[in-house]
């Protein structure tokens, strides 16, 4: 059964709950070193790790298990899947949701006798359905760091220890380095760090200020890619503008710094939404809320998808 999650502002579905089969051709594979290099060092990628793992544990003991509440400020309140969006996000690394099933199709899966730090473990004690049950970090030596239940919380638990963990897992997920910017950053990579910079801080509505950070969803654009050596050049910035820009693109073949735009019926062709997109199925989006992480794997972002456009050349 689904769970919800609320926030004084806004109700957020959560919960280690619905998952979607994995097909065969994307089961467990083996992952060498020299696979995890293509987008950062595997130094990077460890001290990221270590990072992620040291503020998770410095919530134990402070935090509380919650299907229904996220609070990612004392007295913290979260799911297990809460606590690794939370955790990851800490240390600049966005996840882009709150939901396991998502969390699931990010990275490149991996085979329970090569996991490494830093990767998200999968459980499944249910003996119907094919959804996970519960979801943790990998901190190495066997061990798994998660948000276990509303008795224990947060714990550091050895997966060879129950039957729980040797008889339900599920699968993992290498989330880092992907997540990460490439090393040497790319022109993408940098559009998506000016972007997250302004993420729970910019405004947007209908007055575009850049000194008072207050922008429309397209003054935002045209202001995170002029940041990041970027002109638009569109006639203005209104999203039917920037949906003429560059070059189409498909979703299957997106890449970071590419603008993805939505709209608000099904069918229209006239965009109400643009998004960044940001590698990893995630995309940030420019809206009333402010500025924020979604995947493009939620139904809506499925359903009201129009187009996408590369206005980036080389790298």
């Amino acid at each position: 059964m689904k769970k919800q999650l609320f926030t004084t502002t806004l109700a957020l579905a959560i919960g280690c709950s619905s998952f979607s089969m994995i097909p065969a051709a994307v089961q467990p594979i083996e992952v060498s070193a020299a696979t995890t290099n293509v987008y950062n060092n595997q130094q990077a990628v460890n001290q990221m790790a270590d990072k992620i793992i040291a503020t998770g544990k410095s919530l134990i003991g402070k935090a509380t298990y919650s299907n229904t509440e996220y609070k990612p400020t004392a007295p913290y309140k979260f799911s297990c899947a809460s606590f690794l969006m939370y955790i990851f996000e800490k240390n600049g690394v966005d996840l882009g949701t709150y939901n396991e099933n998502y969390m699931m199709e990010q990275g490149t899966a991996v085979s329970r006798n090569n996991l490494q730090k830093g990767d998200l473990v999968f459980f499944k004690s249910k003996k119907t359905g094919t959804d996970p049950d519960h979801v943790g970090i990998y901190i190495g030596n066997n061990k798994l760091l998660h948000m276990a239940d509303p008795k224990q919380n947060i714990v550091i638990s050895d997966m060879k220890s129950k039957p729980y963990y040797t008889e339900n897992y599920y699968g993992a997920r290498r989330v880092l380095p992907s997540l990460l910017s490439a090393n040497p950053a790319t022109k993408g990579d940098k559009i998506v760090e000016n972007a997250l910079k302004y993420k729970n801080k910019a405004k947007i509505g209908s007055v575009n200020n850049p000194s008072q950070m207050r922008f429309t969803a397209g003054g935002y654009v045209d202001y995170v890619y002029k940041a990041s050596g970027v002109k638009l050049n569109a006639a203005n910035t209104n999203l039917s503008s920037l949906m003429k820009l560059g070059t189409t693109v498909s979703k299957a073949n997106l890449k970071k710094g590419d603008l993805v735009f939505f709209n608000s019926k099904i069918g229209s062709k006239t965009p109400s939404l643009v998004g960044i997109y940001a590698g990893d199925h995630r995309v940030i989006i420019p809206n009333n809320s402010g500025v924020m992480t979604r995947v493009l794997l939620v139904d809506y972002y499925k359903d009201h998808y129009i187009t996408a456009k590369r206005v980036t050349t080389g790298k």
